[in-house]
């Protein structure tokens, strides 16, 4: 299956560092479309094909994927429009906020517009660690599945309405930037009570790692797997009520819906 990234900025380039540890997928079979030449230059080290041209990436991918900032997308999608073939290739536009009409009007050929999927990844991708959303437009249940087995061996995805993808985007996409100023709160607390920086951020991180696992692995409620933990007139119970009293919950809730306006 031959891959072509058109725009390999943060996301686009994370996307391409975590296809290059799939197993199924070779360097050879990613092309690499940037203006950027310092990029090309890296993942050309990497056995990546690159160009500056998005018309030679596209031609003859199986999946040509546009990941460029929302106010390019109309650009490079017009740019390219001539030379996908919608009866063979699949479309993946990465951008926030860039709705599936919006890309049906700009490829619209005599009436025919391509099947394609919006999806949003986080960057957590590069790692194969993603939560990508997919919402696949006009596509078969084959495509679907090629599309949502591709972003499984990058993380794990879940196909949802189009309505939902800014709700998404702040849960998943912006919401590893909100655990990241967890983890950051957590190393201050930890150096606070006597740890050096760097051992408070490996406790920290192992200490999440921990909890992810479990919840992964139980499918338990995390109420209940911190009832497990609370013993009653305990250090843990304490510490949680003094989150709450400092609004820890709804601090959350608001950041999350502040982001999906």
């Amino acid at each position: 299956m031959k891959i072509s990234i058109i725009g390999a900025g943060a996301m686009g380039g994370a996307f391409v560092e975590g296809l290059l540890k799939i197993d199924t997928i070779t360097p050879g079979d990613i092309t690499v479309a940037d203006p950027y030449q310092p990029t090309l230059d890296h993942f050309a080290s990497e056995g990546v094909s690159v160009t500056t041209d998005n018309n030679a990436a596209a031609k003859g991918a199986d999946i040509v994927t546009v990941v460029v900032k929302p106010w390019l997308v109309e650009n490079v999608l017009k740019g390219i429009k001539d030379t996908l073939d919608y009866s063979k290739q699949m479309l993946i536009v990465i951008a926030a906020g860039v709705s599936s009409e919006s890309i049906k009007t700009w490829l619209d050929k005599n009436g025919s517009t391509p099947h394609f999927f919006l999806t949003i990844p986080n960057i957590g991708i590069s790692e194969k660690a993603s939560m990508t959303f997919v919402v696949p437009i006009d596509a078969t249940t084959e495509e679907t599945k090629k599309v949502t087995d591709l972003f499984d061996e990058l993380g794990g995805s879940l196909v949802i309405e189009e309505k939902l993808l800014g709700a998404g985007t702040t849960l998943a996409s912006c919401g590893i930037a909100y655990a990241m100023r967890y983890v950051r709160a957590s190393v201050e607390g930890g150096v606070e009570l006597g740890f050096k920086a760097k051992d408070a951020t490996k406790i920290v991180l192992q200490t999440m790692e921990g909890a992810v696992k479990l919840l992964q692995a139980t499918g338990e409620h995390p109420e209940a797997a911190i009832d497990k933990v609370t013993t009653p007139g305990g250090v843990t119970i304490k510490g949680l009520n003094a989150m709450e009293r400092n609004g820890f919950t709804n601090a959350v809730i608001e950041g999350l819906k502040a982001g999906s306006k």
